[in-house]
């Protein structure tokens, strides 16, 4: 079963081309692993979220692509540089 997983990042208006590249990088590795089918990275029109949406063939591939995340030591700590806390969605088809 496929797995999805969308997460809404709210960046610091200081920060916010720091953070998507922040999430390009994270989509990257996610990318790079097997079973992942994509991960995007995606801003709202008034530049006030940063969105993180992939999907992958199995939560297997889920779990391990978050462990190459980790792995590959990006930086995805949420600390002052975010002005409110992630909402994060994991999905499944419907």
């Amino acid at each position: 079963m496929t797995v999805g997983f969308v997460a809404a990042h709210y960046p610091q208006p200081a920060h916010f081309d720091e953070f998507v590249a922040r999430v390009h990088q994270v989509a990257d590795v996610l990318r790079s692993t097997p079973g992942c089918l994509s991960a995007e990275c995606w801003v709202t029109a008034d530049r006030d979220a940063v969105v993180s949406i992939a999907q992958w063939e199995s939560d297997e591939a889920f779990v391990a692509s978050f462990a190459a995340v980790r792995d590959a030591d990006v930086d995805v700590v949420f600390d002052e540089r975010e002005r409110r806390p992630r909402h994060i969605f994991k999905l499944a088809p419907g």
